[in-house]
């Protein structure tokens, strides 16, 4: 496991294979980082199914309106929603969508991210400048790597728990 520096901006993310630790960048984008801490700490990402995984690209989730598998899960209707808390303005920056980035996933207007956000499984350029980058992986990329693939998947792998690490 990765050394944490910063506690309360660090998120622990337990998927099948193992705890996913990612760093978040509340100097980048202040109000993603904000929302990805509440939404944790209230637990409503935890059992919120991966919907979108796309092999080579990235890895979708955080509709904790219809993604929770746990809670009158139906897939269809996975990736359709968000969060009952306002939608967020695009917070863009120059750090890249690198492998194992976290970005603000959202409509075709920039000012819709909500809840959902993707994890880049290579570097993804094109999308720089486009979507908010607000975290990264710093240790356990190989489990994201590891999330089974569709759009969305048959059977489709889910978020256990997401944790600040200030309060693990």
């Amino acid at each position: 496991m990765a050394e944490i520096n910063d506690p309360e901006n660090t998120i622990l993310m337990e998927l099948k294979d193992g705890t996913v630790t990612i760093e978040l960048l509340p100097d980048v984008a202040p109000e993603h980082t904000a929302r990805m801490k509440e939404l944790a700490r209230a637990g409503a990402y935890d059992n919120v199914c991966f919907h979108r995984v796309i092999d080579g690209f990235m890895a979708q989730t955080g509709d904790v309106a219809h993604g929770n598998m746990e809670k009158d899960f139906n897939l269809r209707r996975a990736g359709t929603g968000g969060s009952d808390l306002a939608d967020l303005p695009a917070e863009f920056s120059r750090v890249p969508h690198a492998r194992g980035t976290l970005g603000a996933a959202r409509s075709q207007n920039p000012n819709s991210a909500n809840s959902q956000f993707f994890i880049n499984f290579k570097d993804n350029d094109f999308l720089n400048g486009q979507y908010t980058v607000y975290g990264r992986v710093i240790s356990g990329m190989e489990h994201v790597d590891a999330i089974t693939r569709g759009e969305p998947p048959a059977n489709p792998d889910r978020m256990i728990s997401v944790k600040v690490a200030a309060d693990a």
